[in-house]
């Protein structure tokens, strides 16, 4: 288990205001001279290292390319480098930015063209949704009501998963995505909801028995935030329910938590006796984001409790040994800062020595350093973090 995750020897927590400068000056480890600086000169730091990445990845996903998309998708391809442009203008305003993005979301619109895929992470309801979102706040309303009208043209296959990645959460993290970005009822509640009752219905159908929701993927009941449970649920928690379908996420996300590992992480999938994956696809990092949501939803001390103990899971085994946001998370605000600190002294140096694996994509948002750049414009402002393509 241990070859998955660098034993965390950074302390549990600093109180920067008892620091005395002769520490700092005499600090030879980069990790703790950071880990004791306040956390605005953290963060200066950071910004300007998240600025450098972001022109990395500009240049090796677009430049190099000379405008050429293979992969759309904003998990691996070139749209997850106009969301972290998107970011970027976030943070910064710069219409710089904003303008470079747009470029790159037309162009993810030709790629995606005959893709079939449907959802905003891996499919076309990224592009059109982001490309809305990005055409409004650029003051071109011609070009968000083309996206909007390519939105609302997606048809959703019969046989669609209901998972984020691919199938119908997926769609509807999209909807939710537009409805807070342009306004409400941009996607009609009438088309939402056909969309929800397929889900719900699904659910019911898989989870009768001991779980009231339960949903398969490629022959696996899963219980993570890309595939399973832990995404659907989450999703779902935007949607307006019915009383009896409350119920049954609140069910269902009670079952999860009854049925967690004794070490406080999640299986993969039902049934699975393996405690090894501590990723946000799979295990505590996605299923925590989903308790921690449930408990302002549904104002549930258990939920809050539960997340709590995941967090601890993380904060123990989420030092992975590979980069990227989808294969590691952090929680709390100091925890957070620990995090990024570790990832700003030592995570180039260890890839280069080939103990930190550099991702499948190395410059990807999800698979690669782009995520690592999200994180630390993230940090700049912590009260407005929010997971990419995930919290709203």
């Amino acid at each position: 288990m241990a070859d998955r995750f660098f034993p965390n020897t950074m302390p549990s927590f600093v109180d920067e205001t008892t620091i005395e400068e002769s520490f700092l000056e005499g600090a030879k480890d980069p990790l703790l001279e950071l880990l004791y600086l306040p956390y605005g000169t953290v963060c200066e730091k950071l910004k300007r290292v998240a600025f450098d990445l972001k022109e990395t990845i500009v240049k090796e996903t677009w430049v190099c390319k000379r405008g050429r998309v293979s992969d759309y998708t904003v998990y691996t391809g070139a749209l997850g480098t106009a969301f972290l442009l998107f970011k970027a203008y976030q943070v910064t305003r710069d219409k710089n930015d904003l303008v470079l993005c747009s470029d790159i979301i037309k162009a993810c619109d030709s790629a995606s063209r005959g893709s079939g895929h449907v959802t905003f992470i891996c499919g076309q309801a990224g592009v059109y949704s982001l490309g809305a979102v990005v055409a409004k706040h650029n003051g071109d309303e011609q070009l968000c009501d083309h996206y909007l009208t390519k939105f609302k043209e997606i048809e959703l296959p019969k046989d669609l998963p209901n998972e984020l990645l691919y199938g119908r959460a997926g769609f509807l993290w999209a909807c939710s995505f537009l409805n807070k970005n342009i306004g409400r009822e941009t996607i009609s509640p009438t088309q939402i909801r056909a969309v929800v009752a397929e889900v719900i219905k699904s659910g019911r159908k898989m989870g009768k028995g001991r779980c009231p929701l339960m949903y398969e993927w490629h022959g696996k009941r899963y219980w993570g935030a890309a595939h399973g449970l832990a995404g659907i649920m989450h999703v779902l928690m935007d949607m307006e329910l019915k009383a009896d379908e409350v119920e049954d996420v609140k069910a269902t996300l009670h079952y999860i938590i009854r049925n967690r590992f004794p070490s406080g992480n999640y299986p993969s999938s039902e049934g699975s006796e393996s405690d090894r994956l501590v990723h946000w696809c799979h295990g505590a990092p996605g299923v925590a984001l989903t308790l921690i949501k449930a408990a302002k939803v549904f104002s549930n001390d258990e939920f809050l409790q539960a997340a709590v103990e995941a967090a601890e899971v993380i904060w123990n085994r989420g030092l992975l040994k590979r980069v990227g946001i989808c294969h590691g998370k952090v929680e709390y605000l100091y925890k957070a800062k620990a995090f990024a600190c570790f990832l700003h002294a030592r995570a180039q140096a260890l890839i280069s020595e080939g103990v930190m694996h550099g991702g499948d994509r190395p410059y990807s948002l999800f698979e690669g350093i782009g995520g690592m750049s999200y994180l630390f414009f993230d940090m700049i402002d912590p009260m407005e973090t929010r997971f990419p393509a995930y919290e709203l």
